[in-house]
């Protein structure tokens, strides 16, 4: 018997090409793994600071870390509208904070209002980075606006009893941000204040505070929102966005700089409260009244209480936050 060997058919350039195809997509199917969502912002940890005051952490998914708050709850412990009340220039991470230098527990204590302040963020002016900075750390770490607006927000109303009314404010470096985040988030906050800080970023002397406090911290102000005259700087130019906090309430606060009896200073504190501190409230005073003045032009309601005697203390901030409390945030909030 003779036995025939036929070769197999040949293998056409096409079809290898077909077969390394197939291979490939055949090798992606069995090897590639889903990516696995973040989980959305949420509380992480719940701890008793004092009577109404607690320790919440919230875990961020834009800075993939988790960030912590200070919350004064309301006495009755039912529903109760959000103050997001925002610390000085280093975030409360050197300890200097409302909890401890102001007498803000006692002044919320009878009040219907849960009272939020974040820790952290030092010299970051509460907004979204765009680029590294070798001292502030990464873009990823600086992403505050987000925090501030699209994820504390909905996790502190899951953990608490709240009315879906909001207000923030801020002091110092972060009276401008505040004022910024109404703008950046419509609909979220019912009021907006500023004590004693420069709500203008835009423009030369917008660009100049700005970046003197990044620059306070060692940071770049390019890195966070690209060279000034651009794009980033534009967004986030209140002054010229003045017309979008129409419908928002409202408060702007700044005093003189000349050390009075707001500050309730000791007689060794009022030499360098008006060489240091009253300075800074000068420029600050300058600047909440050209974005007043800014406000009428637009036709926007506001308040606006300017001091012939107050330094940049703890006192003067308090006082502003009782007074923006009375007139404004509160009112609003319904509390």
């Amino acid at each position: 018997m003779v036995r025939t060997h036929q070769r197999p058919p040949a293998i056409t350039r096409a079809g290898r090409i077909l077969l390394t195809v197939l291979a490939a997509a055949l090798a992606a199917t069995i090897t590639a793994v889903p990516a696995r969502a973040a989980p959305p912002a949420h509380v992480t940890g719940v701890s008793t600071v004092g009577p109404q005051i607690l320790r919440v952490d919230v875990y961020s998914p834009s800075m993939d870390r988790v960030i912590t708050n200070t919350v004064l709850r309301p006495p009755g412990g039912g529903p109760a509208p959000v103050l997001y009340l925002l610390g000085g220039v280093r975030g409360g991470t050197d300890g200097v904070s409302w909890l401890n230098d102001s007498a803000y527990e006692q002044f919320f204590a009878d009040k219907n209002v849960n009272v939020v302040t974040p820790i952290g963020g030092p010299f970051s002016e509460y907004t979204d980075w765009h680029f590294d900075d070798p001292i502030l750390g990464p873009a990823r770490a600086n992403q505050w606006q987000t925090y501030l607006t699209r994820e504390l927000p909905p996790a502190i109303d899951a953990e608490f009893a709240t009315t879906g009314r909001n207000a923030i404010a801020g002091l110092s470096m972060s009276a401008g941000p505040a004022i910024d985040l109404a703008i950046q988030a419509p609909g979220l906050y019912q009021a907006a204040g500023s004590y004693s800080g420069c709500p203008i970023n835009g423009g030369v002397f917008g660009a100049a505070q700005v970046s003197s406090v990044v620059l306070a911290g060692g940071g770049s102000a390019s890195n966070m929102w690209g060279l000034p005259g651009g794009p980033g700087w534009a967004a986030h130019d209140q002054f010229a966005r003045a017309g979008e906090l129409r419908g928002t309430a409202v408060y702007l606060g700044s005093a003189s700089g000349i050390p009075g009896e707001v500050d309730a200073l000791a007689p060794y504190q009022v030499f360098g409260a008006a060489t240091g501190g009253g300075a800074v409230e000068a420029i600050a005073d300058a600047c909440t009244a050209a974005f007043s003045r800014r406000l009428d032009e637009v036709g926007v309601p506001h308040t606006f209480v300017h001091r012939d005697r107050g330094a940049h203390t703890w006192g003067l901030f308090e006082a502003e936050l009782r007074e923006s409390w009375f007139t404004t945030i509160g009112p609003a909030l319904g509390a």
